[in-house]
């Protein structure tokens, strides 16, 4: 199934998604990983096992610091069990960081595979995810992020929910069948993203609505 949480405008993001990713362990036990911006970069950790096993005090504290955060439970789908597949996924698109934690699976990972192979794209993974980062990079050459990942969620095809995180923006997206599931949380100007409220409920989070 997978798990994704993100959270925004809290000093302790990275806390608060440990113990999102913590109420979400049951969709995904293989590995786990959060990324975090400070708004002048953005800096991931992940590792195989448990979220437990993956994070510590040290990394929490000093490690992951900023203020907008996303995390990722994985349980694999497509592509191997493998450090390389733990999301989430950061690469540098247009000199700027750029993260990414997606729940799904594409039905045309093939077709979009070959395509970008052919323009010579180099996949460092073995997971449809990967194919998110590459076609939005790809779309941001004449287009605004936000309408380079509009462009992108028209090429795929499938069921997904995605969290993608820049060193300013959380940005929240579930595909048009709603077929995997996304909630909107908030508490004071603190707003939160999550496969399942019950890692609202952990945290104190009030449940708004799901992500249309």
């Amino acid at each position: 199934m997978c798990g994704i949480f993100g959270i925004t405008n809290h000093k302790e993001a990275s806390r608060m998604t440990y113990f999102g990713l913590y109420a979400l362990q049951h969709r995904g036990q293989e590995s786990s990983g959060i990324s975090v911006s400070d708004t002048k970069g953005i800096t991931t950790h992940t590792g195989m096992g448990l979220v437990p096993d993956v994070f510590n005090e040290n990394t929490l504290n000093s490690k992951l610091q900023g203020s907008h955060a996303i995390g990722h439970v994985r349980y694999s789908t497509t592509g191997s069990s493998s450090k390389k597949n733990a999301q989430p996924l950061t690469q540098t698109i247009k000199n700027e960081p750029f993260s990414l934690a997606h729940n799904g699976n594409l039905t045309n990972t093939k077709e979009l595979l070959q395509e970008l192979k052919k323009t010579g794209v180099n996949f460092q993974t073995n997971s449809d995810s990967e194919i998110f980062l590459h076609l939005i990079e790809r779309n941001l050459l004449d287009k605004s992020l936000e309408d380079a990942i509009i462009q992108t969620c028209t090429q795929v095809t499938g069921a997904y929910s995605l969290v993608i995180l820049t060193k300013e923006k959380l940005i929240a997206i579930r595909d048009p069948h709603g077929f995997r599931p996304l909630s909107l949380g908030k508490e004071g100007d603190t707003y939160a993203l999550s496969s399942e409220t019950c890692a609202f409920d952990l945290l104190g989070i009030k449940h708004i609505r799901d992500v249309e």
